[in-house]
């Protein structure tokens, strides 16, 4: 862990808000060489605080309309490993994020569809069909809102 000063979580913030942007420009409005700019984000990223940078896709303009939030209880716990289990559900196209949790169900798992006609048919022949897949409990999200979270 290392200490993060003002600069260093004005940095974190421009680059969670635009990811695309040098140093140079990140510098400028910063009031930061891009030589100090461009240490400091490689700082940032040799201490693991900068993870990687991802594309964001807009799911609605590529034709998923609907996300389900869908909780999952292991039928048979110990005659499937929770290993094959993520390894069957992450090979599944639909499914976005696949979270192992503690509480209800063992796992919960983020699913785009084209709509609850196309969800239907991936729980049904895809999720259904997996290996120890006991209870299900999905849950349509309606509006979302993001947020890049704390920055120390």
């Amino acid at each position: 862990m290392i200490e993060l000063d003002t600069l260093d979580r004005k940095i974190l913030r421009a680059l969670v808000e635009d990811a695309t942007q040098n140093a140079s420009a990140l510098g400028r409005a910063l009031g930061l060489s891009q030589p100090a700019t461009w240490r400091r984000i490689k700082r940032l990223r040799d201490a693991g605080v900068i993870a990687g940078q991802r594309l964001d896709l807009d799911r609605e303009a590529l034709g998923f309309g609907v996300v389900v939030f869908l909780g999952i209880k292991l039928a048979t716990k110990g005659r499937v490993s929770l290993e094959d289990f993520e390894r069957a559900v992450s090979a599944i196209p639909e499914v976005q994020t696949v979270e192992h949790i503690l509480g209800v169900y063992d796992y919960r798992l983020r699913i785009v569809a084209r709509d609850i006609a196309d969800f239907e048919r991936v729980l049904r022949r895809r999720i259904m069909t997996l290996p120890g897949v006991g209870d299900v409990e999905a849950n349509v999200l309606l509006s979302e809102e993001r947020r890049p979270g704390p920055i120390g």
